[in-house]
């Protein structure tokens, strides 16, 4: 890629705003946050163990100790992700990646704890029984003897979840991890992406026969609109994918779906909810999709073999990031998340509020800025990681 550039004048307030908010939300939470209500985060239920969401919580506390040094975060980062290990007795969802590679593997690598390591292995191995062979697609949701239409149900969002499975191939020398990791991220590929480049939210394939369905939406607008997270997720996924494989392919997916996503950003970078939406200009937006897009196209920017790209890739993750800082951050209000104007799901009729995955990603991308010389995060070594 080509030299980065410079850290922006606004980066280490934005980055002392997300220490002091994190501190501030580790002195206050009993539960995982997960949305905010009313300016307070809502908990999730204790025994649900930090629901799919906990890792992003535990993220954000190794970052803020990879940031500052302070040890008390790093064992706050360690005692809230022990409240995550008991998801390791349950087999009936996709996401052990999102909880166990920002709860587990993130913490290793900065601190260097070879014990954090085991979690994240045995999540990975978790993960790869959901694999179906016979359409090479990993089940999202529901136990291994689920109903069909769950057995045979992918979604965008698993494309995030497949670096544990890269790493724990090379972690245990089992080529078989990144084999069901690649083929997944090959059937995303081929039933999600749209010939014009955007992407399907679902797509429901026949659990027996591996034959492909049709595809569909569980958060967007529709069967064949474009839900902006999943977007972002697919540009971040594809990254990651191609960083671990060297898979021409998968840079490729990558650039496709950044051509689509650009041009129907809004002024202020920060994209509405779906892309579809007959309501834009006045819908509501999603900063947790902007964030993730910003921090995977840092991703993006450190393994780009063309550094015109890189350099395009990396300036537009600024901007991005300047906006979210500017005009999404909660610095002037009482809202207990760092950004506001997230959209979980507004099908579900849960818009305009903090998201605790939007935060973790917003100072991912912060940090990722904050370091240019690192390749890839969370995947550096722990030289790169450790705090100074």
């Amino acid at each position: 890629m080509t030299s980065p550039l410079p850290p922006p004048s606004w980066l280490d307030s934005a980055l002392n705003f997300c220490i002091a908010k994190t501190r501030h939300n580790l002195a206050t939470l009993a539960s995982f946050p997960e949305r905010t209500e009313g300016g307070q985060w809502v908990q999730i239920d204790p025994n649900r163990h930090g629901w799919w969401v906990g890792g992003h919580w535990v993220g954000l506390l190794w970052l803020a100790h990879a940031t500052t040094g302070d040890p008390a975060l790093a064992a706050a980062a360690r005692d809230w992700g022990n409240r995550l290990l008991p998801q390791l007795n349950d087999q009936s969802d996709h996401d052990l990646g999102f909880l166990f590679e920002l709860g587990f593997l993130l913490g290793n690598q900065i601190t260097g704890d070879e014990r954090l390591k085991a979690p994240a292995l045995q999540a990975a191995a978790i993960l790869s029984r959901r694999y179906n062979p016979r359409g090479q697609f990993i089940q999202a949701w529901g136990p291994l003897d689920a109903p069909p239409e769950l057995r045979g149900r992918t979604i965008m969002d698993t494309m995030m979840n497949l670096d544990l499975l890269f790493w724990a191939s090379t972690a245990t020398g089992d080529p078989r991890y990144a084999e069901i990791a690649a083929a997944h991220a090959r059937t995303t590929l081929t039933y999600h992406l749209r010939p014009d480049n955007s992407t399907a939210h679902v797509c429901d394939f026949d659990p027996e026969r591996g034959v492909f369905l049709k595809q569909d939406t569980h958060q967007g607008l529709s069967a064949i609109s474009c839900w902006s997270r999943g977007q972002a997720w697919g540009v971040y996924g594809f990254a990651d994918c191609y960083r671990a494989t060297q898979d021409p392919v998968f840079l490729d997916a990558s650039r496709r779906l950044m051509t689509y996503l650009w041009p129907r950003l809004p002024a202020d970078l920060v994209p509405f909810w779906d892309f579809d939406s007959p309501l834009i200009p006045n819908d509501v937006r999603d900063s947790s999709a902007a964030a993730i897009l910003a921090s995977g196209l840092l991703s993006l920017a450190a393994i780009e073999n063309d550094p015109y790209l890189a350099g395009i890739w990396e300036t537009r993750a600024v901007s991005i990031l300047a906006s979210l800082w500017q005009n999404y951050t909660s610095r002037d209000t009482g809202e207990a998340s760092l950004l506001v104007h997230g959209t979980r799901s507004k099908p579900h009729n849960l818009f305009d509020h903090g998201l605790i995955y939007g935060d973790y990603y917003f100072l991912e991308a912060l940090v990722r800025l904050s370091k240019p010389a690192a390749p890839s995060w969370p995947t550096l070594t722990i030289q790169q990681l450790r705090p100074t």
